[in-house]
C-alpha cells in the first residue's frame, strides 16, 4: 500500500508518537511506500513561522530522508484537482493532499475524520 502522510501525522511521527494511535504505527510500519506532499512542508514552515508549531525544518528534511520516505511535489494536476472538490474542508492545505491521494491513487492517513467524505482512500487513524 502507498501511503501519504498528513501534515499532522507526519510531525506526530517525528516529534510526538504518543499522539499516533497504534493503527497509524501500524499503518506507516506496513506501508510499502510512505509519501511526504511538499504541501505539508509549506503547511509546517508556515505554523512554525507563525509561532503555532514547534519544529526544525532542516531536521524535518533529514528525517524524511533517513525514513526512507519520498517527497511527492505538488503538480499541475494536483492543483486543479482541488477545484472540483466539494467543500467539506476548508483548510486549503488538506484539500490539497486529498487531491494528491486521489490523483496519485494513494492512502491518505489522516487524524482528521472530516476528510473521509472525500474519498475511499483516506485512512483515518
Amino acid at each position: 500500500m502507498r501511503v501519504l502522510l498528513d501534515t499532522h501525522i507526519l510531525y506526530w511521527w517525528f516529534y510526538d508518537t504518543d499522539r499516533l494511535s497504534a493503527a497509524a504505527t501500524a499503518t506507516v510500519r506496513s506501508a510499502d511506500e510512505i509519501l511526504v506532499s511538499s504541501a505539508s512542508i509549506w503547511e509546517i514552515a508556515i505554523k512554525v513561522r507563525l509561532g503555532k508549531m514547534r519544529a526544525n525544518l532542516e531536521q524535518i528534511l533529514k528525517l524524511i530522508a533517513e525514513n526512507d520516505f519520498q517527497e511527492l511535489p505538488i503538480s499541475h494536476r494536483h492543483a486543479s484537482c482541488v477545484a472540483g472538490l466539494p467543500m467539506h474542508h476548508n483548510d486549503p492545505f488538506d484539500r490539497l493532499l486529498i487531491s494528491q491521494a486521489m490523483t496519485e491513487s494513494l492512502h491518505l492517513l489522516t487524524a482528521d475524520t472530516q476528510l473521509r467524505l472525500y474519498s475511499d482512500l483516506v485512512l483515518c487513524a
